[in-house]
Order: C-alpha cells, then structure tokens, then sequence
C-alpha cells in the first residue's frame, strides 16, 4: 500500500481542481447512480492524477473519454452476469460498469499497489457504508491464487491491457468454456484483427468479432472485441 503521495513523476493535482460537469447523456446511463458517478468522476479528476493513474490532460474529457466510454460496455454484458475486469488501473471499465448495471456483480483485478488502493478507497466511498457490487482483487490475471478468488465468472472485460492473444492467454484460466471476453480497443487494434483470428482460434477462442457499442453517447461511443471460450 502507499502512503496516498504521488507516483514518481507524476503530476499534482490540487483538491480543488476543476470537475468536469456530466454531459446530458450520463442521466440516461447512470440514472439513480449519477450522483455516485459524479463521486468517481471527482476522485479521478484529484486523487488519480495525483496518483499518476489519470493523465492531468485527460481531466476535461473524463466522462466521454473513460467514464461513458466504460459504461458503454454494459450493452455487450448479459443480465445477472458475474464479470471480472482484468488490469482494472483506476477502476475502468469495471466502476462505471457497476454504475450503469446494477444487477451485475465485478470483481476488480488489479496487481499493483497503490492501484489498488485507489480501487479500495473509491469502491468504499461509492458504497457509502452499504454493500457494493465491486470486489477488489490484487494480483496477476494468470495468477492461480487470483483465478482462485475470483471463481467462476460469465464475461471478463479489459480496457487496453494488452494485445488480443498475450489478454486470451493471461487470462486463461478465467475463461472457462462459455465464459465471454469483452476487450475495449482502439482502431489498430481492430485493424488487426482479421489477421489475429487464427491465433485466437487456436487459443480456443470462437465467435469473435467487433461489437459497437454506445452508438446514442456521441464521442463516448466505443467497439468492442467479442469472443467467447470454446470448449476445448
């Protein structure tokens, strides 16, 4: 754990910096949760950048850029699913995916440590003394003690934490047969991935494709890769 100082070269960020207000599409998103998500939107405009887990560039585009772009992602999760977000960093996309979809439960997996704390204090604020649908894990994806604590999971999210086939193999002991990884990526790599096919394929990988996601949010809107364990 760290003493709450920044990073090494990172940035500061006063208390008092500016928060960028929610765009109007964030009511429709969140709904009784906006006042949490502006909670959140808050700590990473402060406590993030100070951390060095937010960019001091990024502060005005938090909520198109990182926190709708998040919560875009509840459109490719089945309803009631248990959802593990891998290399979790400040909580994206798994803190604005519990937001947005209250009947789903997350556990955040993270392996470094001041990473982690930033996860516990922010999961403990937005719960507010109450159970939240958050769980905090820290290690490694590829961990046996991690595949452990998390246990049985239906879809495993990531948001930019490595190339498709080093991600389906990190986190291969999450995906059993059946269970969904929901990628966030940027346009190389969808250029890619036509010719990433058979590796995933041969990772035992099926049903793998680009999904657009949160057309209604204008430059929140995102894609997503979608694929699915097969049995083997």
């Amino acid at each position: 754990m760290t003493d709450g100082r920044p990073a090494p070269g990172a940035a500061a960020a006063p208390q008092d910096a500016v928060v960028p207000a929610p765009p109007p599409s964030a009511a429709g998103v969140f709904g009784a949760a906006l006042p949490a998500a502006r909670r959140y939107v808050a700590r990473l405009a402060t406590d993030g950048v100070t951390r060095g887990l937010i960019g001091p560039r990024e502060v005005p585009r938090l909520w198109e850029r990182h926190v709708l772009n998040s919560a875009a992602v509840a459109e490719a999760v089945p309803a009631g699913a248990r959802v593990v977000d891998v290399g979790s960093g400040a909580g994206l996309p798994g803190i604005p995916l519990g937001l947005a979809r209250p009947d789903i439960s997350l556990t955040l997996v993270e392996p470094m440590a001041r990473r982690i704390e930033f996860l516990e204090e922010a999961v403990a604020d937005l719960g507010d003394g109450a159970e939240t649908p958050w769980r905090v894990v820290r290690g490694r994806a590829e961990d046996r003690a991690v595949v452990s604590a998390v246990g049985a999971v239906d879809v495993v999210t990531a948001r930019a934490v490595a190339p498709l086939p080093r991600l389906v193999g990190w986190c291969r002991g999450l995906l059993r047969p059946g269970t969904q990884l929901v990628a966030l990526v940027g346009s190389r790599a969808l250029a890619e991935l036509p010719g990433l096919l058979p590796e995933l394929h041969a990772a035992g990988m099926r049903d793998i494709a680009p999904r657009a996601v949160g057309a209604s949010l204008g430059d929140a809107a995102t894609t997503v890769v979608v694929m699915t364990r097969g049995e083997r």
